[in-house]
């Protein structure tokens, strides 16, 4: 029988990134159903990359290299970094990418607990702003596309860059929904009749919100770990609701509601899985809330009005710049001191 207090010994690093990783499968499953294999290719070209690049700058840092690759964190960087570019991205694509966010990102600033910002986004960020083109080229879900590639096909592109004789990159890729919607609206379409193509379903777009249920799910198994609070997750998604709700609602020809926000890009990815970050997000509650609202509003604002479809890479890096000002300004006063804030 055991009697109060309960005292547990607390869950390593590694053990914590493993329930993480772990959290991603329903959303990768999702998305292997939807659009084929080609995105468990860049997840194992990502980890490898991650994995080696770590071990090269351990050494270069003259730093133990067993335990920090055991930690897992390497392999969380690529996975979030390959679920947030195209799955047919060539091989370079991804390569050069997962070595910068690993190189770059986390070790230039002295590794796990000390880099600022998130970096899978930066790898993210790099790539769509040195490769625009590479990084507008999704594949079609099951159905929507003129054609269809198999695993082999799919290979071939992203090795080699060839495709089956006959077909077109445009045949077997499509914009995302958020992008569509986007260059629809500027050609004045209206909502209603946007929403009404078949690249969308009943939420978002066809298969991507489905991919989104399945981060959701794995998010909420984070939650019931204890590995994430709630701050983060609940006051993005609740901030994205409400201020795409009231647009809606003011204009709804022009804007899409608020679920169609949740369901769309790398909402729920975010809201779980990026954002909450514990390097790189604020370290009190108040904090975390006020940088989850942030991000929601910034996404927001970026997808509607900004130059990329989806914003929640960009508005994850803008609030990480905020991080230390907001952790200054939340810390609660020392116990026994007048806080002269």
């Amino acid at each position: 029988m055991l009697f109060s207090p309960y005292i547990t010994k607390p869950d390593s690093v590694s053990k914590i990134m493993l329930q993480v990783l772990f959290a991603l499968i329903p959303g990768i499953a999702i998305y292997v159903w939807f659009y084929g294999p080609a995105i468990l290719v860049s997840l194992l070209l990502a980890s490898l990359t991650a994995l080696s690049t770590e071990a090269l700058m351990l050494k270069l840092r003259e730093r133990p290299i067993a335990p920090f690759l055991k930690d897992n964190s390497a392999l969380l960087t690529a996975w979030l970094l390959a679920l947030s570019i195209p799955p047919l991205a060539p091989w370079w694509l991804i390569v050069v990418g997962t070595m910068f966010a690993i190189a770059i990102a986390k070790h230039l600033y002295g590794g796990l607990g000390s880099n600022p910002f998130n970096p899978a986004m930066i790898g993210y960020a790099v790539l769509i702003i040195s490769f625009p083109s590479q990084m507008t080229h999704w594949l079609a879900p099951g159905g929507l596309g003129s054609a269809g590639l198999d695993f082999q096909s799919q290979l071939n592109y992203i090795f080699r860059g060839a495709l089956p004789d006959g077909l077109t990159l445009d045949g077997v890729t499509m914009a995302t929904p958020l992008d569509t919607l986007k260059t629809q609206l500027h050609m004045n379409g209206q909502m209603k009749s946007i929403l009404e193509m078949p690249i969308y379903g009943r939420l978002a777009g066809v298969g991507s919100e489905w991919v989104s249920l399945g981060f959701l799910l794995g998010g909420i198994y984070l939650y019931a770990r204890r590995i994430i609070g709630w701050h983060i997750p609940a006051i993005f998604l609740i901030t994205l609701f409400a201020i795409s709700g009231v647009f809606h609602l003011m204009d709804p020809a022009r804007y899409a509601g608020p679920l169609f926000q949740w369901f769309s890009g790398a909402s729920m990815l975010g809201a779980f899985f990026i954002l909450t970050d514990p390097i790189t997000s604020p370290t009190t509650p108040k904090g975390r809330m006020i940088f989850a609202f942030g991000a929601a509003i910034l996404t927001f604002l970026i997808r509607v009005y900004g130059g990329f479809p989806d914003g929640v890479a960009f508005a994850t890096l803008l609030m990480n710049i905020c991080v230390p000002l907001i952790d200054a300004w939340t810390q609660p006063a020392v116990f026994g001191r007048k806080d002269e804030r």
